[in-house]
């Protein structure tokens, strides 16, 4: 899947906020804390309702 939306964080938790509407928690291979509440791709696999293993998120 591919996204476009807001990282936030909420708590120990990371989340995407969907441009689209909707979040998506995101289990993340390393913390991007440089991203949080700045707009981001995601690209990852939905393993969960509302649950996202992430391969890749960056600047868009």
């Amino acid at each position: 899947m591919n996204e476009v939306g807001t990282l936030i964080r909420d708590g120990g938790a990371f989340y995407l906020r969907r441009d689209v509407g909707g979040r998506f928690e995101l289990e993340l291979q390393r913390t991007p804390v440089d991203l949080v509440e700045k707009r981001v791709h995601l690209v990852g696999t939905i393993i969960g309702p509302g649950l996202v293993s992430a391969d890749g998120v960056s600047a868009a």
